[in-house]
C-alpha cells in the first residue's frame, strides 16, 4: 500500500538533516570543499553510530555558509516534502549554524529562509514553520545565546523554541534558563528526550524545562506511571520510528513502543527527524507502521489530526490545515 497522496503533518525534522546528499554534494564541490568522507558508495550519508552521526552532520552543516545557502537548501526540502505528500511541516533550525548566534547575522539568516519557504509554500502548498533550536553538546551558555536570538525573532514563522543534540551531555535542568528566556517571549517548547537516555530524561524534561512536546520520548515505555503523567497532562510525543530503528535506539520496528504508546492514549505523531540520513520520508514510514502495525488511512489521518493539534502554528494556521486533512477520504 503507498500512503504518497495522504495530507501529513511533521513535527520533528532538523532542516539541515532534512538536505538531501544531492544538495549538499553540490554545495561542496561549488566551494571546493572535499566532503567524499561523510558519504557512501550509493551516495547518501555514511556514519557509523549515532555520535559519528552527529560529527557528519556538522561537517555536512558546514558548507551551509550563508543565508542564500538555507534559502536554497530550504526549496529543497520543501519539495521533498511535497514529494511525500507533506503539508505542514516543522523544522528545527540553529542559531548556531546560521550566524553563530550572532542576533544580526540570525536575523538575515532566518529573512532568507522565510522568504524561501513563503516562495516554496506558493509553489508547493507545503507550509514550514521554525522552531529555533539549542544544541545540547554546546552547553547551557550557548543556548541562552540561541534563546536570545529566539526572543528577538519570535512570531509566525518562530513559534517555538527547542533542543537537540547529544542527549549524552549534560542535563536537562541546565538548559533551564534559556527555556524561561523563551517561554517569556512567549515561544512554545519542545526538546529531545527519552532517545538515548531513559524515562528519568522525559521527567526532567517535564520538571524542569516545563515543554508542551517532546522530541522522541519513546523510552517512556519503560515507565508507566510516567506514560500516565504523559496522559494526564496532555504532552505530545514527536516520534521518529525510522530513525530510532536505524540508529539501533531499537533493533526493529517490531520492538518499537509507538504503537503501545497509543494504544494507551498518549499523543504521539509520526516524523522522519533527518530523513536522508536515515534512509526515509514520510511515505516509508508510513507505509513501514502499516506493515508491523496494521495501521491503516483511517489510523493516519487521526495521527496527523493529533500532530495539527500539537503544532506551534498560529490558530489560522492550524484551521486551514486541519481543513485538509478533515477532507481526507478514510
Amino acid at each position: 500500500m503507498s500512503f504518497k497522496s495522504l495530507p501529513k503533518v511533521e513535527l520533528h525534522t532538523h532542516i539541515e538533516g532534512a538536505a538531501p546528499p544531492d544538495f549538499i554534494r553540490g554545495l561542496a564541490k561549488e566551494k571546493s570543499v572535499d566532503l567524499s568522507a561523510i558519504f557512501a558508495e550509493d551516495g547518501g550519508y555514511a556514519y557509523r553510530d549515532f555520535w559519528h552521526f552527529l560529527e557528519v552532520y556538522e561537517a555536512a552543516t558546514s558548507v551551509l555558509k550563508s543565508p542564500e545557502d538555507y534559502a536554497r537548501l530550504t526549496k529543497a526540502v520543501l519539495e521533498n516534502c511535497a514529494e511525500a505528500g507533506v503539508v505542514y511541516v516543522e523544522t528545527f533550525i540553529s542559531p548556531d549554524f546560521c550566524g553563530a548566534r550572532d542576533v544580526g547575522a540570525w536575523r538575515d539568516y532566518l529573512a532568507a529562509i522565510v522568504e524561501a519557504a513563503a516562495e516554496a509554500e506558493r509553489d508547493t502548498g507545503v507550509t514550514l514553520r521554525g522552531i529555533v533550536t539549542a544544541v545540547r553538546h554546546f552547553g547551557p551558555d550557548a543556548a541562552r545565546e540561541t534563546a536570545r536570538c529566539a526572543q528577538e525573532t519570535a512570531g509566525d514563522f518562530i513559534p517555538g523554541f527547542g533542543m537537540g543534540g547529544d542527549e549524552k551531555s549534560g542535563k536537562q535542568g541546565d538548559f533551564a534558563y534559556a527555556f524561561d528566556m523563551a517561554r517569556e517571549a512567549g515561544l512554545q517548547l519542545t526538546t529531545h528526550a527519552g532517545e538515548w537516555n531513559g524515562p528519568d530524561e522525559v521527567r526532567a524534561a517535564l520538571d524542569d524545562l516545563k515543554v508542551q512536546r517532546i522530541g522522541h520520548g519513546v523510552r517512556a515505555i519503560e515507565d508507566l506511571a510516567l506514560v500516565d503523567r504523559l496522559i494526564e497532562d496532555g504532552i505530545t510525543l514527536e516520534v521518529c520510528p525510522g530513525s530510532n530503528v536505524f540508529l539501533g535506539v531499537y533493533p526493529d520496528l517490531a520492538a518499537h513502543p509507538i504503537a503501545k504508546l497509543r494504544d494507551r492514549g498518549v499523543k504521539v505523531t509520526v516524523s522522519t527527524d533527518d530523513p536522508p540520513f536515515f534512509r526515509t520520508n514520510m511515505v516509508k514510514e508510513y507505509e513501514d507502521l502499516s506493515r508491523q502495525f496494521g495501521w491503516d488511512d483511517a489510523d493516519f489521518k487521526d495521527l496527523n489530526l493529533t500532530a495539527i493539534d500539537a503544532a506551534f502554528c498560529d490558530e489560522n494556521t492550524r484551521t486551514r490545515v486541519r481543513e485538509i486533512l478533515e477532507t481526507q477520504d478514510v
